[in-house]
């Protein structure tokens, strides 16, 4: 899942306007920003299994960055991180913005869950793992990931204060990871190597999250 975790930031600013929408994209991506990393370090691994041209679905070992208790560890040091940027903020309103932040990465493991095989662990990676398999019936997953967008954009938009321009630009970037996800999940080939698909996916991460940041700049605050 690549466009619903940005239908769930897209939300998130909806609801505290104070922070950055692109805070909130790097935010539901952070499990995935830390799995290509890790892939990338050695510490984690994906594997492209004989059947991807029809599952499209690669095969994780991802404790650190995917597992449950990981993800919720994840959440708290992003919720940490807002609170030490917000230090000139008022207290109850620095621990809303944490708090969501922390609610917006926890999102990414649920979303997951519900759509990879079991693969997820609790713990380690000897531990039990979960997931739902949405994936099995693509169609049905997709649709899923395109509701998840939608809603989000409804909510964002109105009342966000940024200009015409950037609504436009913003909406058609959101439609273009959604196609992005479309593909990547029904025509696109095998990537060549666990690499190449790590540092392709970590640089479309990086990408995506600052230009929604630029994009989202200027969005109007608006008193909770």
């Amino acid at each position: 899942m690549f466009a619903g975790h940005i239908g769930v930031a897209l939300a998130a600013a909806r609801v505290e306007p104070r922070v950055n929408v692109g805070i909130f994209a790097a935010a539901s991506l952070l499990l995935d920003l830390l799995l290509w990393l890790f892939i990338l370090f050695g510490w984690e691994s994906v594997a492209i299994p004989a059947n991807f041209p029809r599952t499209h679905q690669p095969e994780f070992v991802f404790p650190y960055s995917h597992g449950l208790f990981a993800s919720v560890l994840w959440s708290t040091l992003a919720a940490a991180f807002v609170c030490l940027l917000t230090k000139s903020r008022v207290g109850e309103k620095k621990s809303r913005s944490a708090l969501l932040v922390a609610v917006v990465v926890f999102s990414h493991w649920l979303l997951d869950a519900l759509v990879h095989r079991p693969e997820l662990p609790i713990t380690g990676a000897a531990s039990h793992q979960v997931g739902l398999g949405l994936w099995n019936n693509m169609s049905a997953a997709l649709v899923v990931e395109a509701a998840l967008v939608l809603v989000g954009a409804l909510l964002f938009f109105p009342g966000c204060g940024l200009s015409r321009r950037k609504k436009v630009a913003l909406a058609v970037l959101s439609l273009l990871v959604l196609a992005f996800t479309v593909v990547g999940m029904t025509v696109a080939p095998a990537p060549p190597s666990a690499t190449a698909m790590a540092g392709s996916s970590l640089g479309t991460i990086v990408l995506v999250c600052v230009l929604i940041g630029w994009l989202g700049s200027g969005a109007r605050e608006r008193q909770a």
